[in-house]
């Protein structure tokens, strides 16, 4: 008997939907947060909500665009892992021209809204597109391309930061290096649910780097984020509020730390922190917000 799904194929839009993940919005909101990091520590708490709105417009079509672009390099790929064989390029839901047209749309929207920016933010946008378009390639030439997602999702953090006082300074810098590090870290936990099928299809991952010290890894990183944190809290003289939300993120990345550490860890619990640390991201933005004003 056929399913209610084989009886009425989806929408082509939905299935557009599906192709930019905004049916999962962690993916989404997880670059959207380093980004509002940025504007509130360089706004000292205020910054205009014009800006934050384009930063937030940005940031999601940013990711729409990474998305079909990494859908587009992959769609030979994803159908032999288990977690993406049903992306629609992969299932060939949607063909390579839709893909494309749809990656072109979301740029052409990103860079629009990158002309509200000044300068420096305008091409600091420029700078970050090799590393959104190139992206996906670097996991059959590069053996840590997690690497490159988090220098991605650094830009987010200079674009923001630039945007709200048009210089950078180090706190700005602490700032990044905090993210690319905190990138590092989920997205590792990440790559570790696909680690079998990535050795079997025979491209890299830092799951696959790391190996049996993928856990040890990651701990590190979130121990760096924590400590580039904790500086820019130091150097920003943030308030009570900021080291509040840091010890409560500390707390989560050591528990998570905890949990890769286990055993024969299900599938499902990478997805679990991964989707964690978002909210542990906005966690620490409300004690940004609050460690600034009171």
């Amino acid at each position: 008997m056929l399913t209610q799904q084989e009886r009425q194929p989806e929408p082509t839009w939905l299935t557009v939907i599906r192709l930019l993940r905004w049916d999962k919005p962690a993916g989404r909101l997880i670059l959207m947060i380093p980004a509002l990091w940025a504007v509130f520590l360089a706004s000292r708490g205020t910054p205009s909500a014009p800006l934050v709105g384009v930063i937030v417009l940005g940031t999601l079509a940013t990711s729409a665009a990474g998305c079909a672009i990494n859908d587009l390099w992959d769609r030979d790929i994803d159908p032999q892992v288990e977690r993406t064989r049903n992306r629609p390029l992969a299932s060939r839901a949607l063909t390579v021209r839709t893909g494309i047209v749809v990656a072109f749309i979301a740029m052409c929207c990103a860079g629009v809204l990158a002309l509200y920016l000044n300068p420096l933010s305008f091409w600091l946008c420029v700078a970050a597109v090799p590393t959104i378009v190139f992206y996906p390639t670097a996991k059959r030439v590069f053996p840590v391309p997690q690497l490159v997602l988090s220098i991605a999702w650094g830009f987010a953090v200079l674009i923001s930061w630039s945007a709200a006082i048009a210089h950078l300074e180090l706190s700005s810098w602490l700032l990044w290096g905090a993210t690319v590090l905190w990138t590092l870290g989920f997205d590792t936990v990440y790559a570790m649910s696909d680690k079998e099928d990535d050795l079997k299809i025979g491209i890299n991952s830092s799951a696959i780097f790391f190996g049996l010290y993928a856990p040890e890894a990651v701990g590190i990183f979130f121990l760096g984020t924590a400590s580039l944190l904790a500086s820019l809290g130091v150097v920003m003289q943030l308030h009570g509020s900021f080291w509040l939300s840091l010890v409560i993120a500390t707390i989560g990345w050591i528990w998570h730390y905890s949990q890769l550490r286990k055993e024969d860890l299900p599938k499902p619990v990478y997805g679990q922190i991964f989707r964690q640390n978002v909210w542990i991201g906005f966690i620490v933005l409300a004690g940004i917000i609050a460690g600034n004003l009171f």
